[in-house]
């Protein structure tokens, strides 16, 4: 299968690169900067903004991964909904799979991102992933699309290949990003939340 990875050098996206190689799917790695990539990663230079190269990796690619996230160093955190739209309407036949935040997983009858104990730190971050979820929803039917939330929880750990899933509220309270990626390979391979969010944890 070709993959094409958005964000291929960042936590998330190294590993879904390092989990599709190791399954034998050509890969290609989309980055801003000419940061090295694994070898047998074909490497593209570029932008998840910029809707003509997104039009030709998607051309080329079965599926496609947006692994990127809002800025973390002061730029601007809607930037990410505009390139996340533009993924989205530049697929063609291919489909998308959208590495999401954990802050719109529901717990009891609201998002942990407006539970009061919520971090202050990484409020703006969710609040903008929670929209680019309710982006997403709203293909609908138009798009092959499956978006992915992680657990609350998620930092570099240990592959175990072993997790669980849940839809709309946490599957458990964090996940290793070797087994995020392990579940994300996983529902490339064999879907089984076409059109829906999900959410995976240890």
């Amino acid at each position: 299968m070709k993959i094409a990875v958005y964000g291929a050098t960042g936590m998330i996206g190294s590993r879904v690169v390092a989990e599709a190689l190791t399954r034998g799917h050509a890969v290609t790695g989309i980055t801003r900067s000419a940061a090295a990539l694994p070898e047998g990663v074909h490497p593209v230079q570029g932008d998840a903004g910029d809707a003509e190269l997104a039009k030709r990796v998607a051309a080329e690619a079965d599926v496609v991964v947006s692994a990127i996230g809002p800025s973390r160093t002061g730029g601007d955190r809607r930037e990410f909904l505009a390139q996340v739209r533009t993924l989205a309407e530049t697929l063609g036949g291919a489909r998308l799979l959208v590495v999401g935040g954990a802050g719109s997983l529901l717990v009891g009858d609201h998002r942990l991102v407006d539970d009061p104990e919520f971090p202050d730190l990484y409020k703006a971050e969710a609040l903008i992933g929670a929209e680019s979820l309710d982006y997403i929803r709203g293909l609908g039917e138009s798009a092959d699309w499956t978006y992915f939330s992680p657990a609350p929880l998620i930092q570099p750990g240990t592959r175990t290949g072993e997790y669980k899933t849940a839809t709309d509220s946490p599957a458990g309270d964090a996940i290793s990003a070797e087994d995020y990626a392990v579940a994300m390979l996983d529902e490339i391979e064999k879907p089984a939340f076409r059109r829906q969010r999900f959410t995976a944890a240890n």
